[in-house]
């Protein structure tokens, strides 16, 4: 078996639990009505019984809400050290945080956290001059729920256009601002939905978005993208449609950006999250021609720099790891592609940045870059300053140097500035916190799945644990939409470490690690695969005593949610606590919500055969718990804001948990108000989300005190 060891460190810990039982908390569910709703698939009846709680906009919704959370948070109430788990996370998390700079016009920018802020802010400094506050996200609302979710820049750096999301919500508003005296520019721009802001010159810029849907505007289907363009100081119902308007060109995902130098705008169009087609348009020319560079979905592609008419684009057509390719815009369909830098055994992230090419690869999900000339000939491999991973290889092109970030599971993040030129780097910001990396260790192992595939998984935890098979494990996941869990340091996870808590992530199929085929082998018919390799995960960190059926706990979210949902309801014996969040879990109708018709790419869909829809039901969550079966103890968390993946999938599932657990393992749900799907929320509100999560967590495996209370000692109630 390989292994990969890394972050040596010295304290000892060995955890305990207490042995002897204690009563369960009483629980009484909030009674939950149902309906007789029955949907017809291919002839066979499904029964729906708590379809009426897809109504968010219902006042009967509302108070289930209520009523749920009454009863969620008057059991945590109960748990002795879940104030003491509060005041831990606060302290942790109480360090300045610093995001790598980029340089816009004559500043220089950067996001800081003081430590507790509920948003990042945006700073700038002129040269070598005092920095400045540029945007202060913490100043749009009172209780910190509306966040900056994208800030764009002219070329020349003298205005930016900035999204912000309203209580988690997908749909943005748009504003414009002339950076120098940061005054508002134009009335702000609204029902921005997954969408960048790409300028064309100081004119205006292009951006994308829905027709705002009919009913509720969290939970309605959303199908028919379009891509626009905003000229400035013209109301946004001026706005032109630019690609998406027609029936032929109806999509539900469109994108347009704009080359560095402005000379060309390229659109993509996807039917789904995975696959593309691709279109471009000389900007230099008054109502040049839409050109075809690819008319169909069977690949990943963009354009990712120009010189002149000279494009080179990333792709994975005929090669799954990603290859690029260099073409004319004059002729820039595949058949004229010429390759640049090759298809290799490891997956490739590119970038570009001071007249250079920069390749990431995954090995295993652990980066190695790569930095090539405009020839394609190896400049050199960039020593990293450690192992796990690095991003934000790239920069304007006249720039000579630029930032990277470094991480992994034990390290937090820090940023190191890098000469284009020779390569060399300096650390550029490491950030001051109460945890030490050298006290913990990480080891990737491979593990054998269900049908032999070898699956990778990293492992880390304090050095020194006894593996007995009492200590507390997280084991997390995601396996799908081609999506990569590279090793990343995360402060809710360090606070779980301290308490001699093993946290372990394995790269299940359906995610990104090893490419397309790795993708592929995790959807559609082939979903269970992506259950199979973490009930496998769980099974390995059993056996091997990292922890046993009594201390481990299954955690993910959205698409990992449903990873857990899936798990638990087919090996309900495999663990003791499971934490679905924002999930995934009716699997016959996620596609009628939202944009989640997108999703079936990964998914199928119920509808689309006998075949699919068997296969989707013999999963679905919210159609597997079974009457009579004792269940782990369960904490499903959403938010009631949440239009990615409504919150209905996670009260549907609740209820049947509630009304079919067999035992004592409670079953809750924890709704957050005013949230979404977990982008931008509020530091204060994730502190209130872990305390719960991980206090459910360790109550629920026997302790009635936190494993190290000398951590802990000065935070207790």
């Amino acid at each position: 078996m390989k292994q990969l060891t890394f972050s040596l460190g010295l304290l000892i810990f060995a955890s305990c639990a207490t042995e002897t039982k204690r009563e369960p908390i009483a629980v009484n569910y909030p009674a939950t009505a149902k309906v007789d709703t029955v949907d017809t698939y291919f002839e066979t009846e499904v029964p729906d019984p708590f379809r009426w709680l897809e109504d968010d906009m219902s006042e009967e919704t509302e108070a289930w809400v209520k009523e749920q959370n009454k009863v969620t948070f008057g059991y945590l109430d109960k748990i002795p050290f879940r104030t003491a788990l509060k005041n831990r996370l606060e302290k942790l998390w109480n360090y300045e945080k610093l995001g790598s700079p980029f340089k816009e016009g004559d500043y220089t920018y950067f996001y800081k956290n003081d430590g507790l802020q509920n948003q990042y802010v945006v700073y700038r400094k002129k040269g070598n001059g005092e920095e400045e506050v540029f945007l202060d996200p913490n100043s749009f609302s009172e209780d910190g729920t509306t966040s900056l979710m994208g800030l764009s820049f002219t070329k020349d750096g003298s205005k930016a256009a900035y999204l912000i999301s309203e209580g988690g919500s997908d749909w943005r508003k748009g504003i414009v601002i002339n950076t120098e005296n940061r005054e508002i520019v134009e009335d702000t721009l609204v029902d921005i939905k997954f969408s960048g802001i790409s300028w064309k010159g100081n004119d205006g810029f292009f951006y994308s978005s829905y027709d705002k849907p009919k009913g509720s505007e969290l939970s309605a289907k959303t199908d028919q993208h379009k891509l626009y363009y905003h000229k400035l100081g013209t109301p946004q119902s001026e706005d032109k449609i630019v690609f998406g308007g027609a029936p032929e060109e109806k999509h539900r995902y469109i994108q347009g950006y704009v080359s560095e130098d402005e000379t060309y705008l390229f659109i993509s169009a996807s039917t789904s999250t995975s696959g593309n087609k691709l279109f471009l348009k000389d900007l230099t020319q008054k109502n040049s021609p839409l050109v075809t560079v690819l008319d169909h979905t069977e690949s990943d592609t963009y354009v990712m720099e120009n010189e002149g008419s000279k494009l080179w684009l990333v792709t994975n057509l005929n090669a799954p790891n990603k290859k690029i390719v260099v073409t004319d815009a004059s002729q820039p369909t595949p058949d004229h592609w010429k390759d640049f830098i090759p298809e290799t055994e490891h997956v490739l992230t590119a970038g570009t940045g001071g007249g250079y090419f920069f390749t990431e690869y995954m090995v295993d999900a652990i980066s190695k870059v790569l930095q090539y000339d405009y020839e394609g000939n190896l400049v050199r491999e960039v020593e990293l300053p450690g192992v796990g991973s690095a991003g934000g290889f790239g920069g304007k092109k006249e720039d000579n140097e630029f930032y990277f970030s470094f991480t992994n599971y034990n390290t937090p993040g820090s940023s190191y500035k890098y000469n284009v030129d020779n390569g060399e780097y300096e650390q550029y910001w490491k950030p001051e916190i109460d945890f030490n990396p050298s006290d913990y260790e990480s080891t990737q192992v491979f593990y054998s799945s269900k049908d032999g595939t070898k699956v990778p998984m990293i492992i880390t935890h304090k050095k020194g644990v006894e593996l007995n098979g009492k200590n507390p494990t997280i084991l997390y996941g995601y396996g799908g939409f081609n999506i990569s869990l590279t090793p990343s340091f995360s402060i809710v996870n360090a606070v779980w470490m301290e308490q001699g808590g093993v946290y372990a992530v394995p790269n299940l199929r359906g995610g990104g690690e090893y490419g397309k085929k790795w993708h592929i082998a995790g959807t559609k018919m082939q979903k269970q695969n992506v259950f199979d390799d973490f009930i496998a995960a769980a099974e390995y960190l059993i056996e091997n005593k990292y922890t046993s059926k009594e201390y481990l706990a299954i955690r993910g979210g959205s698409n990992g949610g449903l990873l857990v949902g899936a798990t638990m309801t087919q090996r309900p014996d495999l663990m003791q606590v499971a934490l679905p969040a924002v999930g995934v879990l009716d699997m016959l109708r996620y596609h009628t919500f939202t944009a989640g018709a997108g999703w079936a790419y990964d998914y199928g869909t119920s509808e689309e055969s006998p075949e699919m829809f068997e296969y989707l039901k013999g999963y679905s969550p919210v159609h597997n718990v079974q009457e009579g079966v004792a269940y782990p103890a369960t904490l499903v968390t959403t938010g009631d804001h949440d239009d990615r993946v409504v919150p209905a999938h996670s009260f549907k599932f609740a209820a049947q948990l509630q009304e079919k657990q067999a035992g004592d393992n409670p079953t809750l749900i924890r709704i957050e108000t005013n949230a979404g799907h977990g982008a931008g929320t509020p530091v204060s509100k994730t502190i209130e989300q872990y305390s719960d999560i991980f206090g459910f967590t360790f109550f629920n495996m026997g302790f009635d005190e936190l494993p190290n209370q000398a951590v802990l000692k000065e935070f207790k109630d």
